[in-house]
């Protein structure tokens, strides 16, 4: 399969390639994240749940413009899919070096009154097992004390989080609320094994999760007047990834345009 022109060097090994798992990483910023990461030189695993054309079209395309990945289903939130996605990457590309936990549901918009609990289930399944799952398997590919040389995880939270998003997703917003203190907790547990962990808040972002004029409705609310692009937000985690953010860890980067 064909490689990027221009590798980049994990953890300052002249040469080294870095393999990164893009969960949720076939559509809207875990898209974006895909093929910038392939821009950049890592080998990258597209991970999605659903829509598997999607998933191959976008293989594809960075495999014709000289990058190296592969689509790879996988529901997050059961173990032994996400064992076997991350065995996978080790067969293919060898230890793991980065992680972006990005697959999520909204769960729908409603007020927490008339919430289904199967809503509410998946929600917390996607948005907080899932994180949880694919952080322990990547620290297990990457810890010092376990056999690893170190890496980078970022967990995508909202800005959700911090305002509520009350009479809409309060289910949704404490959902990335236990993200942000997944990120917080994780990130000081393994600091010493050579892992940095980070999260990125994006606010309104133009991709389909959300509803058509969603956006347009809320815009107001957002002090730059606008919705954000995907590679915008991806922009930000890449940035978490790279050695430049080498002295960044349990951050939380919000990039909302001031929302």
């Amino acid at each position: 399969m064909s490689t990027s022109r221009n590798p980049v060097s994990p953890l300052g090994a002249p040469g080294a390639r870095r393999t990164l798992i893009v969960t949720g990483g076939s559509r809207g910023i875990g898209a974006a994240v895909s093929r910038g990461a392939a821009r950049s030189g890592y080998r990258v695993c597209i991970n999605y749940r659903n829509g598997v054309e999607a998933a191959e079209r976008l293989a594809d395309e960075i495999v014709s413009s000289g990058g190296d990945a592969f689509a790879w289903q996988a529901d997050t939130s059961d173990e032994r899919a996400v064992v076997a996605m991350f065995d996978e990457v080790a067969r293919r590309y060898g230890p793991l070096t980065d992680l972006v936990n990005n697959a999520g549901v909204s769960g729908g918009s409603t007020r927490l009154a008339d919430l289904d609990v199967s809503a509410l289930q998946e929600t917390l399944a996607v948005n907080v097992m899932g994180y949880f799952l694919c952080c322990r398997e990547a620290v297990r590919c990457m810890s010092t004390e376990r056999g690893g040389a170190g890496g980078r995880i970022v967990n995508v939270s909202s800005v959700a989080a911090a305002h509520g998003s009350a009479g809409r997703r309060v289910h949704y917003a404490a959902s990335k609320g236990a993200v942000n203190s997944l990120t917080i907790g994780l990130a000081k547990e393994v600091a010493r094994e050579g892992i940095r962990v980070n999260a990125v808040s994006p606010g309104l972002v133009y991709t389909d999760f959300n509803e058509p004029g969603r956006i347009e409705r809320l815009a107001d609310e957002v002090p730059i007047g606008r919705g954000g692009s995907p590679e915008e937000i991806a922009n930000a985690i890449l940035w978490l990834l790279n050695d430049d953010a080498g002295y960044v860890l349990s951050a939380n980067l919000v990039v909302s345009g001031g929302r």
